[in-house]
């Protein structure tokens, strides 16, 4: 018996040291080009919009100057950069993410310019449950060079809390129909999106936009 165990450890050995080497964690992110720039202002332009609700770009675009504050960068208001870009005639985030670096420079004076894609956003039915997913990415320009400092992407949804407890399976369904119509009525995915540009846009994260100047864990090079 002790001998067959020993066996069968040995045969699984080597199962187990492929599946442990499977996942591998992600390379660090090179660095050099934002180390260069060191910036320190941000115009974020407004979010592209690759999802079917058309609420997504401006619910994204709420949220991303608290994180990029709290990172310690100064962020340009973003209703006054997305007025200007209507006073200017440009009100599809389409033909914004177009206009030339320069002009941005110019316009704006920024170091920086944050490019956004949400490509979720809303609520998704399934049999038993709704799941509203926020899904985003996003790259930083230098508006000088042109050189991406960073890029990353993030998503969030509110599949946490959402077992549940009694019923049975006409109770699950009621329950699944009913949330899918709150959601849809109330944009719910409104909050989800705050969960994922923090994620995005925070720094301290492993790969994540690193810490700006007015941060004190801002680190000089």
């Amino acid at each position: 018996m002790f001998k067959r165990s020993l066996k069968l450890a040995a045969c699984l050995a080597p199962l187990a040291f492929a599946v442990g080497c499977a996942t591998k964690p992600a390379a660090p992110y090179d660095y050099t080009a934002f180390k260069a720039a060191k910036p320190r202002s941000i115009v974020v332009l407004p979010p592209l919009n690759d999802s079917p609700d058309v609420n997504a770009s401006y619910s994204v675009y709420s949220h991303v100057t608290y994180p990029l504050a709290e990172a310690g960068y100064y962020v340009l208001p973003v209703a006054l950069v997305d007025e200007t870009f209507k006073q200017n005639g440009l009100a599809s985030p389409a033909d914004i993410h177009n206009v030339p670096l320069n002009k941005l420079k110019d316009i704006f004076g920024a170091d920086a310019a944050l490019y956004v894609t949400v490509t979720k956003y809303g609520a998704t039915y399934t049999l038993l449950n709704s799941v509203v997913v926020v899904t985003a990415n996003a790259k930083l320009v230098d508006l000088k060079t042109g050189a991406v400092m960073w890029s990353g992407a993030a998503s969030a949804s509110d599949e946490g809390g959402n077992n549940n407890s009694g019923g049975g399976l006409i109770g699950a369904l009621v329950s699944a129909a009913v949330k899918q119509i709150v959601n849809n009525v109330t944009d719910a995915a409104y909050p989800v999106a705050a969960i994922a540009t923090g994620r995005l846009l925070s720094s301290g994260q492993n790969n994540g936009l690193l810490y700006g100047p007015r941060s004190l864990n801002y680190v000089k090079e």
